[in-house]
Order: structure tokens, then sequence, then C-alpha cells
């Protein structure tokens, strides 16, 4: 692991790049091709699945045009890359799935729409978990750029163990250098995982924050956007532009107004009081994933926060209970697909019915299926009582847990995920030991509270390992401030693979 010394276009923060943009010494053509270079350059991770270089150089040349002006906007000329749930005109929309191979969407997803009204460059789409399901990235069915047949993402920081997932693509973009920052959606962890197996930083907000619109489902009322990139700086400056109101359009969408995320960066956190969930130190949790934590705390403490024992005493019961949930709304969301209007349609069919079963057992891959039928079962008659409605009743309880909790402290911190990132196909046959792995990301999902990795240090292989941070509602500006005056502290969020 090396902590960068030079100027290197790769090496600026999201922040250092627009200033650079702003005073004109690098031009946003320059940083785009400069990108695309290293992007095409490094196929070996898999990563993007779809570049365009006439639609980001068009967009780059707009924003030189504005910067030229003195009308820059708040993310004018940066390149920036979109998670491949994000539907978009200029680019390829597949959700990682034979189901949408080469479908072009006729309009952009809103979070894509306000990062580019903020003046961002897209370089191209990120490879990820087929609709969204999976921590490892090894369920895409979409081939990445320089391949042939699909591929699964590789970790930056050692090609033969994953990137987590279902923002694999995105997590290793940032971590090699191969976009300053990106975006990702969080079902159950897909940010804060991916984030913390590569050593980068990643925020979910609130749910409800960023409009779904244009995002492809998965599950409705736990899907959330979110920035990755390698500080809680960079992070803020994104999600500023990514927020907002859009109920016009998604009608989970929070009528609150956008919001100057970064405006508390600098705050002190003398005070702070920080609640460690006994639960989420127990005995799976691997030693050197609780060393680097237990150090990460021990730091806060050197800032002034304070801790606090907190209990979240349901936290065993998160994983049952969004294994029920999540498949049963992904059941309802990817019946849409069905070889009539859009998307994959077999060749060979007697009727309708026949037509229908063969596209959707050659359109989606075996994790997709397992989790529709796990969705179908559990909401069908007889059942729809015993199983849905009884994880509807705990999702309410895990909620009140933490507002218990939150009475006590002001954020929650803890680890992401129990180990390092694990080897490529090390789990691949297994499904429950790779749901196993989101235990400490999955209650505050089904609570919809705001959540956060950041690189905390390092565990066994020299993997980096991320700290978890979980805010009540609405305080994302909060949880940036503690993460950012940690990275002030700390290096962990500069450091970078070998080679790199």
């Amino acid at each position: 692991m090396t902590t960068p010394a030079s100027t290197e276009l790769h090496d600026l923060s999201v922040a250092e790049l627009a200033r650079q943009l702003r005073e004109r010494q690098v031009s946003a053509v320059e940083a785009a091709t400069h990108f695309l270079g290293r992007i095409q350059a490094a196929p070996q991770l898999g990563a993007f699945v779809a570049l365009n270089e006439e639609a980001t150089l068009a967009q780059a040349r707009a924003a030189d045009e504005r910067l030229s002006r003195g009308e820059a906007l708040a993310l004018d000329g940066v390149p920036i890359a979109h998670k491949d749930i994000f539907v978009t005109k200029n680019f390829a929309s597949t959700a990682g799935s034979k189901m949408l191979d080469g479908y072009r969407s006729p309009f952009d997803a809103t979070v894509v729409t306000q990062l580019a009204q903020a003046g961002a460059v897209t370089l191209g789409k990120l490879n990820c978990d087929e609709f969204a399901m999976g921590s490892a990235n090894e369920n895409s069915a979409v081939a990445p750029l320089g391949f042939d047949s699909p591929a699964p993402v590789r970790n930056p920081w050692d090609l033969d163990r994953v990137p987590g997932g279902s923002s694999g693509g995105s997590a290793a973009a940032v971590a090699a250098r191969l976009a300053p920052a990106v975006t990702g959606t969080d079902t159950g962890g897909s940010i804060r995982q991916p984030a913390s197996f590569c050593g980068i930083t990643g925020i979910k907000p609130t749910y409800g924050r960023a409009s779904r619109y244009g995002m492809i489902a998965f599950a409705s009322s736990l899907d959330q956007a979110g920035p990755m990139a390698r500080s809680a700086e960079d992070c803020a400056l994104l999600l500023s532009a990514m927020c907002g109101p859009d109920p016009d359009r998604d009608s989970t969408s929070l009528d609150l107004p956008a919001e100057n995320f970064a405006r508390s960066l600098n705050d002190s956190i003398d005070g702070l009081r920080i609640g460690v969930p006994a639960e989420f130190f127990g005995d799976g949790l691997a030693p050197d994933v609780r060393a680097a934590v237990d150090a990460a705390l021990k730091e806060y403490e050197k800032l002034g926060a304070k801790l606090v024992p907190i209990a979240l005493p349901r936290t065993e019961l998160s994983i049952p209970v969004y294994y029920i949930i999540a498949p049963a709304e992904a059941s309802s969301n990817l019946s849409r697909f069905d070889g009539v209007k859009f998307g994959h349609r077999a060749k060979d069919y007697g009727d309708l019915t026949d037509m229908y079963k063969k596209t959707r057992a050659e359109g989606f891959g075996d994790e997709v299926k397992r989790r529709i039928m796990i969705g179908a079962y559990v909401l069908s008659h007889g059942y729809y009582d015993a199983y849905y409605l009884q994880a509807q009743k705990i999702r309410r309880m895990i909620a009140d847990d933490f507002q218990q909790a939150f009475q006590h402290c002001d954020v929650i911190a803890g680890p992401v995920a129990p180990t390092v990132a694990w080897k490529l196909g090390e789990k691949s046959a297994d499904p429950v030991a790779n749901y196993l792995a989101d235990i400490f990301t999955l209650p505050g999902s089904l609570a919809g509270l705001p959540g956060m990795s950041l690189p905390a240090g390092f565990g066994a292989g020299g993997m980096p390992v991320g700290l978890q941070l979980i805010g009540n509602y609405f305080s994302e500006a909060k949880l940036l401030n503690a993460a950012h005056r940690f990275q002030q502290a700390t290096d962990f969020h500069l450091r970078r693979p070998e080679g790199i």
C-alpha cells in the first residue's frame, strides 16, 4: 500500500480537481481523456461495462465552455461514472442482466440528470451484480469492457478477491483511480460493503433523500442511491448534487429541499457521543477487523468524541427479515421483465405463456431466480401472514431499537462487514454465506437510516477494513462531519493498492 505524493490528475480529489478546473489549470476535456485512457488500460478489473467517448467528450467540451465564461457549476468538468442500475440515454443500461442486454433508455435517471446539471461529466457505466442482487459482484451476466463473456469484478487490492457487491464495479473504479467519484445504490449494504472492501468512502442517505426515478428497481422500500469516492468531503459534494425532492416522478421521494452536506465538515466533534452496539462485536467478527475498528474508535476518542455502550437487540433478526422483504418486493418488481415490451425475448416458443417462461428462464441468472422464487413464496396465499407480515412487524421493531439507541448517542459506529474481502468463488456456491456477510449493514437499511463506510485500517492479507457510521434520519451532514474529521487525522483514505 502506498500514499500518493504525485499531482497526477487521477490522484486529485473531487474537490481538488473541481478547483483546478475552475482555475483553468486543467481542462475538462483533458480530465475526461485522462480517465478514459486509464479505464481502457485496466480491463483486468472488469469494472466498466460501457463507454461512449463521443458523448463523454461532448459533455466535457460543454463544461469547458461554461468554465471559460466564468459560469462554473458545482462539479463542472469533474469526471464521474454511474453504476449500471441507473438508466442513461447515452449508454446501455443493463442492470448486469442478460434480460436487458443492450437496452437503451429514452431518458436519464433523476440522479444522473442532477449530477449532469451540476456539471459532472459521465465517463461510462459500471459493472454490478445482476439487478443489484449480490454481495461480491460475482453475479453479473454482462461482459465487462475487454471481455467476450461475463466476468466478475476484481478487487484492486488483490485481483484474486471480490470487491464486494452489488456496487463492486463502482468501488473498484474509485480504488483503482479510474474515476474520482461514482454513483452506487444501497439496498442492504451495497454501497457500504464494497466501499469497505476496496478502501474507499461511500454513503447511503436517508431513504427517500435521492430520487429512485430511473433506478432499475430491486426492492422499492429499501433501494437508495448514494455517492462513492475517496473521501467524505468528495462524497458530500456529490450527495449535495444528487439529493432533492422529485415527488412528481418518485412517490417515495421526500419533499425536502436540496441541502449543502459539506456545510459542517470542519465542525468540531468534541463531545460527540458515538454509540457502540455490543451486537456488532460478537463472536462472528474477525479479530483483524475488530482490531482495526477498535483502533478507529480510539482515534475518535483522541478527537474528543465519547464512546457510549448501546444495544441493538434485534440485529440478528435483520437477515431473515431482509431476505423475506427484499425478495418479496423483487418478485413484484421483476415481473415486468416478460419479453413483451423491452429486453430479452426467447426466440422459440409455442404460445404467450411459453414465451414468458422461456424468456425469464433464459434472461435471469441463478441468484435472481432464487430471490424471485423466495419472494413469490412468501407472498403466496397462506404464507403472507406467516412470513411477509411478520417480517414487516419485526422491521418496525428494528427501527424502534435505533430510536431507543439515539436517545443516548449522536451516531452509531461499528464494523461494515464481519471479515475483509474474501477470495473469488469462495462463497459463490453458498448463498447463505453471502447473506450472512450483510449482518451489520442490514439493520440500518431496514430502518431507512443514513449510513456510511470510511477506510479505517487494514486486516488479513493487507486488505482494507471500513468503519461504519450510522446516523438518525436526515443526519447525513453530521455523519460526513464525523468522517471528515477522522480523515483529517488519518491517511487510510489516501492509501492505494500497489501498482495503481
